[in-house]
């Protein structure tokens, strides 16, 4: 099983309907992972999960919730 083969299913059986730039999201948890420490990769992925959600759950909504999250990850780097 592929890795969109997974995500196909998981958002099946989680009742997700949106088209999401996964390579994004793969992108911020990395960030994440690389900038800040190992465990905030999954952290901070659920946690801009649960913002989108929060501001109503559109594409738009996370698509701006990953945004916020790779800005501050890339701060975080810088030390800022």
């Amino acid at each position: 099983m592929s890795l969109q083969d997974w995500t196909i299913k998981l958002s099946e059986e989680l009742g997700v309907d949106l088209d999401v730039d996964t390579g994004a999201i793969l992108d911020l948890a990395r960030d994440a992972a690389h900038t800040v420490d190992r465990p905030a990769a999954p952290l901070t992925t659920f946690l801009v999960g649960y913002a989108a959600a929060m501001r109503g759950g559109s594409l738009a909504d996370i698509n701006e919730c990953v945004d916020i999250a790779s800005d501050l990850a890339t701060d975080w780097e810088d030390g800022s």
